[in-house]
This record gives structure tokens, C-alpha cells and sequence, in this order.
């Protein structure tokens, strides 16, 4: 919690002032049992009528200025605390946006989520019940026990015995309560995995009849949440009944010790019921302490949770010395060369990649082909510098990745991943992603040659026609060409097509490839595929094969020399002869 308290520097006047006008409003409140002791001593003892109606005219004017000095201790805590949260939302945001992709695998979708929204809102009611109520009732309860003294000291004796055991209950029942809340959070995770899992795949569901399964999943874990979450607010609610036991104990101690006092005339009555009153502000005092206590322990758990994540290192260090220019043109024309590069996942045992050598140069179109798990997407994913390699040196425009400025070598290069992403808003917007300066001209060019024309001129209102979340009104082909369309806006040196077409018929990525081809300013493409038709065409083929280079050439070439390559091509020619006939 200590490295998360920088984001209440900001709001340091307001964590000064939240507080210090709750003390002033508990002094206050203080104040009233005295009164009243006096109002019975002297006032109603006396039958001075006068004397009680100045004293009652005195206690509303202190619950007016308790009530002025509430509100504006309320205020400053809101205000300190939204603020605190808000900070720290964007750090954490940003931090999380400069993880590399194994580090965003590595913790995972949901618990981002979850760290980000639910446990950054448990720190922000964290922050404000403590800036309001942290020194108070401690305040109140210590204060009631020195003005327990002042009154009668054998009867103030109560006080100072009865508040230690109290705190002891306090922080046993706090020390087991915080590792469990954070067990709490950790089951939530889980719950938001699922729920997650079963509306983004809801139509595979549905498809394998899977649907009472999910629901068993869901309700198991659903209800290990729920019984946690039970067992924990029974632990934290034994607070208050522990609490009000141990309080009212100590009253009938107090009323036995000061009822005794009063019939030997050492003490008077007004005496007793003030301090009656003090023994019931720390009652109440106390409740509102187990539940800052409650609440302080669940802010204590998540705010481990998110300074886990703010420490973790963003995986990548950046020298900040070139930036994008192109190629040096003095060297070579290659754009892209790998030197005997390897690379493994985090945690894994093998390699993903091994021993990878070769080069490219402006203009090539590249393919990249293989089985399953070959290392296809790993390999194209080095180039942008997603992932750090292992071992060897990859150079692009002529320098090695590591030599860039962070954002710097990505300007230069396209990518269209696997999955194709459309963002809520229009097709315009969508497509200034990769320019937000471009022209209309500019964003058609770039329609008409990832074959998207057709969709924008049927779309009403044209570049304007309107995105659902996900792209969910446009087919997963259509997805496609407009996420190859976004990337040729940002007129990249180098485009990476990951995959990006398998939605799309014969036809069309044929027109897709010749149209990439034909583009001017010597792109250099990048494509990955499962099919040989999609690549038969590159002026180099690589193929990969357990993550190792089988063979790299033109497509006839590897049909002679790579049987890897040959058996894929087979395999495929065959099933396009069975469709065929």
C-alpha cells in the first residue's frame, strides 16, 4: 500500500483537511456528555429553567457546526479519494498498455480487468473511509476514556481496561480476515474468466449443446466465491456482536461501580449519565471502526493485487537513440535480417523458435507457411519487436530492433493479426488508426486495394456506416479486408499479414495479393497462411517446421526440395480436387 500512496501527493491538502475536521467535529461531540452532566447537576437540580434552555440553545450549536465540519470533512475525502483513484487508474492503464505479449498473457485478460475496475474501486472506499473515520474513532474512543477520568477516576478505570482487550479482538480478527479477502479477489478472477469465455464463444456453446455444462461450471465456481465470500463476512461481522458484548459488559460494570458512588454521595447523577454517554459514543465509535476495519482489509488485499501489477517491469527496454527513418540506403537494401535467431516463451521448456537466418529486401513479398505450433506468428511477431528474442540478432531498416526509440520502429510497419479487430464507431474511425490525418482519397485507395469497396459502398452512410463492438455487423471476411485496409492507411514500409485472410474465397485473396503487389512505394509483405494458393505467388517461401527452418525458396522450388512444403501442398490440392468433384 506504502508505493500507491504517491497518488494522494496530489491531494495532500485534502488529506490534511478530511481528517482534521472530523477531529474537530469528534472534539465536539465530546464536548455534549459534559453538558448534559451539567444541565442535570446544576440545571435540573437547581430547578434553574433558564440555565437548561441556554445549555439545550449550546448543544444545537454544536450539532450544527459537528454537522458543517462533517460535510466539509466528506467532501475533502471524497475528493482525495476519487482523485486517488483516477491516478492511480491511469497508471495502472498505461502501465498495463506498455506490457509486452507475454506479459499480458502471463497474468491475463480478466484479472487486469478486475484489478483495474473492481479492486481499483475497493482502494478508492478504502481511501475515503479512512481519511474520514481512521483517526476519529480511535479519537472518540481514547478521548471518552481521558474524559472518563476527568469525571470519576475509579469509574474511568472501566474504560482503560475494556478498550485494550477490544483492540485485541480488533486485530485477530483483521490479521485472519486480509489473506482470505485477497483468496476473495483472486476466486472473482476466475468468475470473470468464465462469464468472459461464455459471451465472447457464446455460438460454440450453443453449437455443441454445451450449455447446461457452462452453467454447472459457472454455479461451481459462482458458489466456491459465494461460500468464501460468507466465510469471510461471517469472520469480519463477528466485530460487532464481539464488540457490543465486551461494551456492555463494561456498562454494567460502570453502572454497578458509579450507581454505588452516587449512593455514597462521592458521585453525582449527571455524572453517571455522562459518563453513560461516553461508554455509548465509543459503542457506536467501535461499530463504525469494524466496518473501516472490513473495508480496510479488502483495500489492504487489493491494493496488493495492483502493486503487483505496477511492479512488474514492462518486459522491454528501450535505448532511445534511433528513430525511424526507413533504410540506411548506404548499407543494403535489405529491410529485414535474422542472424541465427532463437526464441522461448517465458516459462517454457523449449524453444519456440531455433536458429532462424535469413534476409529480406524492399519490395519482396515474403511467405511464411507451416504446421500448427511451427512458429509462424511467433516469428512475424519479432519483427515489430512484440517479443524480445532469445538468442541471435534481428535487424530491421538496417538496425537491430533494440536500437530504437520506444514507438519509434513500429511506425514503419503494418500488422494485421489473426484475429481481426473492429472498434465501436464508424469504418472512418476504424480506419484512421492508421493515419488520423488521412484524406478520404487516402482511406479509398486503401479500401479499394484490401478488396473492401464493395462493403463501405453498400454500407449506408459509406466510410461513415456505423461499427457495432467487436465489428459484430460485418462477416469475418469483411472484418478482415477493413483491418488489412487500416493498416495500408498508415502506408507502412513493411506490412505483416498474419493469417489475415483466411476468411476470404479464392477469388478475392487473389485479388487482395495482386492488388498488394501492384501498390507503389516498394511495400515489403509479410504473409502468413496455411495455405500454399495464398503464398504460391511470394518471391520467397520459408517454411517452418517445430519451429526451425525446413526449407525457403519459390514455390516450385520447395515443391523439389522441402518435403514439408510438398506434403502441404499435396494435402490441400487434394482436398480442393474432392470439393472440386
Amino acid at each position: 500500500m506504502k508505493g500507491l500512496l504517491k497518488f494522494l501527493k496530489p491531494y495532500t491538502k485534502e488529506s490534511i483537511l478530511a481528517p482534521a475536521f472530523k477531529l474537530i467535529e469528534a472534539l465536539l461531540d465530546l464536548i455534549v456528555p459534559l453538558i448534559i452532566a451539567d444541565i442535570i447537576n446544576n440545571g435540573i437540580k437547581n430547578g434553574d429553567k433558564q440555565y437548561v434552555i441556554l445549555r439545550f440553545v449550546f448543544l444545537i450549536a454544536l450539532a450544527v457546526m459537528g454537522l458543517l465540519f462533517s460535510i466539509t470533512a466528506q467532501f475533502f475525502s471524497a475528493r482525495a479519494a476519487v482523485g486517488f483513484a483516477t491516478a492511480l487508474r491511469k497508471e495502472l492503464f498505461a502501465h498495463i498498455q506498455n506490457f509486452t505479449h507475454e506479459k499480458l498473457d502471463r497474468f491475463g485478460t480478466e484479472t487486469l480487468i478486475t484489478r483495474l475496475t473492481g479492486d481499483v474501486a475497493q482502494l478508492q472506499n478504502g481511501v475515503n473511509m479512512v481519511l474520514r473515520l481512521l483517526l476519529r474513532s480511535p479519537f472518540i474512543v481514547f478521548g471518552a476514556m481521558i474524559m472518563a477520568f476527568t469525571i470519576n477516576v475509579k469509574a474511568a478505570l472501566i474504560f482503560a481496561v475494556s478498550i485494550p482487550v477490544l483492540t485485541g479482538v480488533v486485530f485477530l480478527i483483521m490479521t485472519i480476515t486480509i489473506p482470505l479477502y485477497k483468496k476473495v479477489q483472486g476466486n472473482l478472477d476466475g468468475i470473470l474468466l468464465t462469464t468472459r469465455e461464455n459471451l465472447t464463444g457464446v455460438r460454440v456453446i450453443r453449437a455443441f449443446c454445451r450449455e447446461e455444462e457452462e452453467i454447472a461450471e459457472f454455479d461451481q465456481k459462482n458458489d466456491a466465491y459465494t461460500k468464501l465470500n460468507l466465510f469471510v463476512g461471517r469472520l469480519s461481522a463477528l466485530l460487532n456482536p464481539a464488540t457490543y458484548v465486551l461494551i456492555n459488559i463494561a456498562t454494567c460494570v460502570l453502572f454497578w461501580k458509579a450507581g454505588g458512588s452516587v449512593f455514597e454521595g462521592s458521585m453525582e447523577q449527571g455524572d453517571v449519565v455522562a459518563l453513560y454517554n461516553y461508554m455509548a459514543q465509543m459503542i457506536v465509535e467501535l461499530v463504525k471502526l469494524a466496518s473501516l476495519i472490513i473495508t480496510m482489509n479488502k483495500a489492504l488485499a487489493c491494493a496488493d493485487r495492483v502493486s503487483v501489477v505496477l511492479k512488474e517491469d514492462a518486459g522491454m527496454e528501450y535505448k532511445g537513440g534511433d528513430t525511424f527513418a526507413g533504410k540506411t540506403g548506404e548499407e543494403s537494401d535489405l529491410i529485414v535480417r535474422f542472424k541465427d535467431v532463437s526464441f522461448t516463451y517465458g516459462g517454457a521448456s523449449e524453444a519456440a523458435l531455433s536458429h532462424i537466418s535469413f534476409d529480406v529486401k524492399e519490395g519482396e513479398t515474403v511467405g511464411i507457411i507451416g504446421g500448427t505450433g511451427s512458429g509462424k506468428s511467433t516469428l512475424v511477431n519479432l519483427i515489430p519487436r512484440f517479443f524480445d528474442v532469445s538468442e541471435g540478432k534481428l535487424e530491421v531498416f538496417g538496425r537491430d530492433v533494440k536500437d530504437y526509440a520506444k514507438g519509434e520502429l513500429i511506425k514503419g510497419i503494418g500488422i494485421v493479426p489473426q484475429k481481426a479487430v473492429l472498434f465501436a464507431g464508424t469504418i472512418r474511425d476504424n480506419l484512421l488508426w492508421g493515419n488520423e490525418n488521412a484524406t478520404d482519397g487516402e482511406l479509398m485507395k486503401a479500401v479499394e486495394t484490401s478488396q473492401s469497396a464493395e462493403i463501405v459502398k453498400k454500407k449506408e452512410g459509406g466510410l461513415d456506416a456505423f461499427v457495432e463492438q467487436g465489428g459484430k455487423n460485418f462477416s469475418g471476411g469483411q472484418k478482415q479486408r477493413l483491418t488489412i485496409a487500416r493498416a495500408l492507411v498508415k502506408n507502412p514500409k513493411i506490412l505483416i499479414l498474419d493469417d489475415s485472410s483466411s476468411a476470404l474465397d479464392y477469388a478475392t485473396d487473389l485479388k487482395l495479393r495482386r492488388a498488394l503487389k501492384e501498390k507503389e512505394g516498394g511495400m515489403t509483405v509479410f504473409i502468413v497462411s496455411q495455405r500454399t494458393a495464398s503464398i504460391r505467388y511470394a518471391d520467397r517461401i520459408v517454411v517452418l517446421d517445430d519451429g526451425e527452418i525446413a526449407g525457403c525458396g519459390t514455390h516450385e522450388e520447395l515443391l523439389e526440395n522441402c518435403v514439408v512444403y510438398r506434403e502441404i501442398h499435396e494435402s490441400q490440392s487434394a482436398k480442393e480436387k474432392e470439393v472440386t468433384a
